[in-house]
């Protein structure tokens, strides 16, 4: 049975992790699937929009601990360059070019919420739970956590989040702009929202890449991206038609 799910509906392409007899904990073979499906993503034409979730009461539990590190007699370094790897195959998603979600219903703790915080929209069920816990552990915050949170909700937010190294509830994580979307059914609403934007994919790719670019990048080099997206767009059907409908209006 394959630990990692991928299906087409249209443009929108749903990965599913598939261990739900373990809550979709992260073991070395899960990864290597989801390394895989992220990069058969990136090479599909076809897929406008992702949405990444979890099989069975779990989005993701975390990682598998005892597999995960390997031989810990090694030196730190080796062990550093082996965690690299494992980031890897998941922070791919941050790298697509098509809006991605998270269809958070469940637990998503450690290594599970950084898939999430990896996509560009989470939307959370009633029962999400966010868990930043690595410092319960007595383990340092890892793959992309510190950062991703950082620019999701800030960095006291995300300092207090990670030193308390709590289970964040479904409602505070929508407060404090963890979660972006409340809604019953997560899996649903994001396959709403991602069907959307792949009906104007061209346009929501662009709209993604200028936004990563304020983000990261200058105001100067924010203004050139945009400037340059923004001519490309008005070649498209749908602003061509609203132009004529707003032409005749006035």
């Amino acid at each position: 049975m394959p630990l990692v799910l991928v299906a087409d509906d249209g443009p929108v392409r749903t990965i599913t992790l598939n261990a739900p007899e373990r809550l979709n904990a992260l073991d070395l073979d899960v990864l290597a699937e989801l390394r895989e499906a992220i990069d058969d993503t990136a090479n599909a034409s076809t897929v406008g929009a992702v949405v990444v979730t979890g099989a069975g009461r779990s989005f993701c539990s975390g990682a598998d601990l005892t597999g995960m590190f390997g031989d810990l007699t090694r030196p730190t370094e080796e062990i550093r360059d082996h965690l690299k790897g494992v980031y890897a195959s998941f922070l791919g998603l941050r790298d697509l070019t098509v809006p991605t979600m998270a269809a958070v219903h469940g637990p998503a703790i450690g290594a599970g919420l950084n898939i999430a915080l990896a996509c560009d929209i989470i939307v959370g069920g009633p029962r999400a739970r966010y868990g930043p816990t690595f410092a319960e552990i007595g383990l340092h915050p890892g793959g992309g956590c510190s950062w991703m949170l950082v620019e999701r909700i800030g960095r006291s937010r995300a300092m207090a989040a990670l030193l308390e190294g709590a289970i964040i509830a479904a409602d505070h994580a929508h407060e404090i702009g963890l979660s972006d979307l409340r809604a019953d059914d997560p899996l649903a609403e994001a396959f709403r929202l991602a069907s959307r934007y792949a009906r104007r994919a061209e346009l929501s790719s662009a709209i993604k890449r200028s936004v990563d670019t304020a983000t990261h990048a200058g105001f100067a080099d924010s203004i050139d991206v945009e400037a340059l997206a923004q001519a490309e767009s008005t070649t498209n059907e749908t602003f061509r038609n609203f132009l004529v409908e707003f032409a005749a209006r006035t």
